[in-house]
């Protein structure tokens, strides 16, 4: 039978890790006596990283003293102890390719469910002094699991684990791990999975996401893992294209068109998405990246793209004095994920200066379609001069039969005509939010500078408006992931400090910044990326979890850790990749 051979528990604490501090929870140590089951938690217990860990179906975490003498022959370790791995339950018996999710077991006078796999993180490469650990957990099908707790009580080491039922669907730890991690999918055992009904909702998501992708034809990659930034890939690479036409849209923007000079179709397009323009300025030993959104309705003819013109901006200062009609410029395929949902509900769209250039290629496939989805465009600019298609957003609002709009002025001018120009002088705020009877059921698009995000996030919270009904475009970079590190502070982006004379170039196309490649001091891309101040996205660091998944732009990379699932092509796994040439990577 099996047994529980002890309880461990161990509050948050910080350590320091590569010079930073890290917040975790991953230290237990052994209970003497009896130890109380709470809903959440063991008492004495604790996650530092609520995200991640712990929560009703993640109360506790259990791990097999046969999986710990796996581990001491692999690594040849012998200094192993009770909580080494951060479990609250050691156990004797009950293996991961024997136990399924939706199991109960009575453990002294506390009654547990299984519920999902454990999710391993860099931390427990901390706690066991071995960084590949998550991944070695993970691929051996040895992960370990988690219980619910359905009636709370005592436990104590000694107790038997006796079962006292099980789903009628039968899926074992190790093959719902596989399902999801490894790169074999199958739809039949995905459906089966889906049928638990003790299974956690992370990883029902993660699931449904797989089998969404089948449905769709996109089933390479992995949907269950990899982060909406990176869930459109597309082929990397530049291609020239030329400019056809230039448009002065307002005092500091301009419109650039492009068409293939043989006349071959564009890549298609989704509304909200951006490209990537390659720029070489005469003397600049190194090119100009920049990311630009489509302002035009999607189209396979050609391309349009709205930049402003920074007083102090290269890139913005080189197209205008420069760039002229019949040039060629080089120009990525469309990207991003910040694209308009399908669906019947209301549209929100929330813009300031030229964040209004994603949510106009919005509005225009919604004007194109004759949507009849109640729309309403909330839009934030200077003044009349500095408010950039203003006419044409105006004649797209009048093909919608239900489509509004509503323009604020923070510094309206003595010519600019209230009711005509704009709605109302002063900054959007939460105040006008119910004066337009802004729907609270809507999907909203949001996308302008960093102040003006900030403030909207917030107001749409006030609100009333779920998360999941917020869509938010950032132009330079993205919103980072970095869990359990405290008071990271946030720098602009910038080259290294020893940035290497030679070797490949890795350029982060999104926050502007490019350095050499070194690789006696950097072992994967991610690292190149954190001594730049680049915002990134991480949990595992060993190439499971995906979170770090971004578009590869151009150029090639090779894998020093093998992930257990590939990204598809135009995606690349920074936390264990390294360039192979000169490589642009959308962050």
């Amino acid at each position: 039978m099996a047994r529980l051979l002890s309880v461990n528990v161990g509050l948050p604490r910080d350590i320091a890790w590569r010079g930073r501090t890290v917040h975790t929870g991953i230290w237990k140590d052994p209970v003497q006596g009896r130890c109380k089951v709470g809903r959440l938690n063991l008492a004495g217990d604790g996650q530092g990283d609520l995200a991640g860990h712990g929560g009703e179906m993640r109360a506790v975490f259990v791990y097999q003293i046969e999986s710990y003498r796996h581990w001491q022959d692999q690594l040849q370790r012998t200094d192993f102890v009770h909580g080494q791995f951060g479990e609250n339950f050691t156990i004797e018996g009950l293996s991961d390719d024997a136990v399924c999710i939706g199991d109960r077991y009575s453990i002294g006078s506390a009654l547990f469910e299984v519920t999902q796999p454990r999710v391993t993180c860099y931390r427990v490469g901390i706690r066991v002094g071995e960084p590949r650990m998550p991944a070695l957990l993970t691929s051996s099908g040895r992960p370990g699991f988690y219980f619910r707790v359905l009636a709370e009580g005592e436990v104590g080491a000694g107790d038997a684990i006796v079962k006292v039922g099980g789903a009628d669907e039968r899926m074992t730890v190790a093959e719902i791990n596989a399902l999801l991690y490894s790169s074999e999918h199958p739809r039949e055992r995905l459906e089966s999975a889906l049928r638990i009904g003790a299974l956690s909702p992370g990883w029902r998501w993660s699931l449904e996401a797989l089998l969404k992708g089948q449905a769709t034809g996109n089933a390479s990659g992995n949907a269950g893992l990899a982060p909406a930034s990176a869930a459109h890939p597309v082929a990397p690479g530049f291609h020239p294209l030329a400019i056809t036409a230039i448009e002065q849209e307002s005092a500091d923007v301009l419109s650039l068109t492009m068409r293939d000079p043989d006349g071959r179709k564009l890549p298609s397009t989704l509304p909200g998405q951006y490209v990537v323009l390659r720029l070489r300025p005469a003397g600049d030993c190194q090119p100009l990246l920049r990311s630009y959104s489509l302002s035009g309705p999607p189209s396979t003819e050609y391309h349009r793209i709205s930049v402003k013109i920074e007083p102090d901006g290269a890139a913005g200062t080189y197209l205008r004095d420069h760039v002229r009609t019949g040039d060629l410029v080089e120009v990525s395929s469309p990207r991003g994920s910040f694209i308009l949902q399908f669906g019947e509900q209301p549209v929100v769209l929330l813009s300031a200066g030229i964040g209004a250039t994603p949510v106009l290629a919005m509005l225009s496939a919604l004007a194109e379609a004759r949507s009849p989805r109640p729309i309403l465009w909330l839009h934030a600019a200077r003044d009349r001069q500095h408010h950039p298609f203003a006419a044409e957003v105006r004649r797209l609002i009048r093909a919608l039969p239900r489509g509004r709009l509503y323009v604020c002025y923070s510094q309206p001018g003595a010519q600019d005509r209230p009711g005509d120009d704009f709605d109302a002088a002063g900054h959007l705020s939460l105040s006008m939010f119910d004066v337009v009877g802004m729907p609270q059921d809507a999907d909203f698009y949001l996308c302008g500078p960093n102040r003006f995000m900030a403030d909207m996030k917030a107001a749409l919270v006030a609100y009333g408006v779920a998360p999941e009904r917020q869509h938010i475009e950032i132009f330079n970079g993205g919103e980072p992931l970095n869990p359990g590190i405290v008071s990271a502070t946030i720098r602009a982006p910038h080259p290294p400090a020893d940035d290497a004379g030679t070797g490949p170039l890795v350029s982060f196309a999104r926050s502007g910044v490019a350095a050499r490649w070194n690789a006696s001091g950097y072992r994967n891309i991610l690292e190149l990326a954190e001594a730049c101040d680049v915002p990134v996205r991480w949990s595992c660091r060993t190439g499971v979890c995906h979170n770090c998944e971004s578009g590869l732009i151009s150029g090639a990379v090779a894998y020093g850790l093998q992930p257990l699932d590939m990204p598809p092509e135009g995606n690349v796994l920074i936390c264990c990749s390294q360039p192979t040439g000169d490589v642009v990577i959308d962050l």
